[in-house]
């Protein structure tokens, strides 16, 4: 069975993104860049909400010829890894992309079943609607030091509670990763 992850950047206060929508306070430096790099590699299908799925097509397959290496590979990376984007309003979607506009928990048990790779939820309303449900195996937070008051929460309100291991944690100059396992 596949493994799925939900990684995310998230302030301390614990959102995703501020008030408007903004994420610019998580830019990583080289180091944790490169480890963002390390792990997209390394999936086998990225799922994508559809506000992450614009927000990454807006930049990732234009990185422009004079960026940094390091951007430049993430942009290959996010192109040629295969995707699901989980969207009720999108007509269709590009860059090795596959549209689902239908049942997200159904469609992420059968993708979960389907192989032994990994894959990466990416999007607090995507995985939200996947925690009741205990699709998630392992949660990696990489909190960046600001308090934003306000925004997207990266956890939603529960009704039972989701048990988790300490795995591992690393410090970076821009945030703390914390990764968990599902218990």
């Amino acid at each position: 069975m596949r493994k799925l992850i939900y990684g995310f950047g998230v302030s301390l206060d614990g959102y995703v993104n501020d008030r408007d929508g903004n994420i610019d306070w998580t830019d990583p430096d080289d180091e944790l860049h490169q480890y963002h790099n390390d792990r997209f590699g390394g999936l086998e299908i990225a799922l994508n909400g559809r506000r992450l799925y614009e927000l990454m097509a807006e930049y990732w397959p234009h990185v422009p010829e004079d960026a940094p290496p390091i951007q430049r590979e993430f942009g290959e990376l996010w192109t040629s890894t295969p995707k699901v984007v989980f969207s009720r309003t999108l007509t269709e979607v590009h860059w090795n992309s596959t549209l689902v506009s239908e049942n997200a928990v159904d469609e992420v048990r059968k993708l979960k079943a389907g192989g032994d790779g990994v894959m990466e939820v990416g999007g607090a309303s995507l995985a939200s609607a996947l925690m009741p449900h205990g699709l998630i195996d392992e949660y990696q937070v990489f909190v960046s030091p600001i308090v934003l008051g306000g925004g997207t929460p990266m956890f939603p309100a529960l009704d039972q509670r989701i048990k988790l291991r300490l795995a591992e944690t690393r410090r970076f100059e821009t945030a703390v990763l914390l990764r968990y396992l599902v218990d």
